[in-house]
């Protein structure tokens, strides 16, 4: 196995918890991304069966059931330059953001973070610390080096550097980051997976990124000085995006309205066939990049992975009201004056 050496540096901070839910280091979730991004790399080729898919993953991964020791060895191997602790002990607070159905603003970091972030006279981290922006380490990654097992890795990798975040609260851009190759390693290349959104909404895991007639679902802000100010401007399209959406009940409703659909539980919104702990994740995700033509600022990427919500929330009898939805905030987001769509 060769070794691959990259330079991972977050852009906004990472609440990836140890066991004590303390910000640190850890391979764990990078290797758990990693995984996630070469389902998505091979779901074409394997035509999306996920038996298919479930087999090659152990055979690379690794899988721990198999009572066959070669193919329980992982051929992926992952390691960091430290494990240390983050150096964020204390949040720097955000720009309070209008909500319209709250009657005083919100902190735009709490409504993004919540969770990792609490209310204490003031957003405050719950487990401090967290890891910052502007922290890094060397990923050195060895794997299987035959061509079919190297292209796939590599444009997984690609894929994290374009898309990736970890830790908690990251679908909402919290631990987004960026790899640089390191001396003697190539950068990570490859080509992103998109699908007509209305295919990929047939199958219930994400496998590409969402396709329309004008092209890959993904939208990127103006560029901003910092990370505060661009996860302000997240926050604000976040709210704008879901209060389009219109409650007409509270608690228990009979059936599932529009909002619902974007992502659940919602505060004060249960659905009474789903009860309060069924959880359905937002497949339209949030990413913070270096821009494009400044690296020196940063801009913000939303992308939608479309995929069928789990078969507890029975979407099959109301596919027409998803699609509708998702239609409704392709269109929002196409409006949107600081948005722009780009192909990557």
């Amino acid at each position: 196995m060769r070794i691959h050496n990259y330079r991972l540096t977050f852009l906004t901070p990472a609440f990836l918890g140890n066991a004590q839910q303390q910000g640190q280091w850890r391979t764990p979730p990078i290797k758990a991304l990693l995984r996630q991004y070469w389902r998505m790399a091979v779901a074409d080729r394997l035509k999306f069966d996920v038996a298919a898919l479930r087999t090659e993953e152990a055979k690379l991964f690794g899988a721990a059931a198999d009572n066959d020791g070669d193919f329980g060895r992982s051929r992926v191997r992952l390691r960091l330059s430290h494990w240390g602790e983050g150096k964020l002990t204390a949040w720097p607070g955000m720009t309070q953001t209008r909500h319209p159905e709250v009657p005083r603003p919100v902190g735009s970091d709490l409504y993004m973070g919540f969770g990792p972030l609490v209310f204490n006279r003031g957003s405050a981290l719950k487990q401090p610390p967290a890891i910052a922006a502007g922290e890094q380490a060397t990923l050195s990654l060895a794997h299987a080096e035959d061509k079919q097992s190297k292209t796939e890795i590599a444009t997984a990798l690609y894929l994290m550097h374009l898309y990736g975040t970890l830790g908690g609260r990251s679908r909402n851009g919290w631990g987004s980051f960026f790899l640089q190759a390191e001396e003697g390693t190539a950068p990570p290349t490859g080509k992103v997976p998109t699908r007509a959104w209305s295919e990929a909404l047939q199958m219930d895991w994400p496998h590409a990124i969402g396709q329309d007639g004008k092209g890959a679902l993904i939208w990127q802000t103006q560029a901003f000085d910092d990370w505060p100010a661009l996860m302000t401007e997240l926050a604000k399209l976040k709210i704008a995006l879901r209060t389009q959406f219109k409650f007409t009940t509270g608690k228990d409703a009979p059936h599932p309205e529009k909002r619902h659909w974007l992502s659940y539980p919602v505060t004060n919104h249960s659905v009474k066939a789903w009860g309060g702990n069924a959880r359905l994740p937002n497949s339209l995700r949030f990413k913070v990049r270096p821009a494009p033509n400044d690296s020196c600022k940063l801009v913000g990427v939303i992308f939608h992975m479309p995929c069928l919500p789990p078969a507890a929330f029975q979407p099959n009898s109301d596919l027409q009201a998803i699609t509708a939805v998702w239609q409704d905030v392709h269109h929002f987001l196409d409006d949107q004056a600081t948005l722009t769509r780009i192909l990557a």
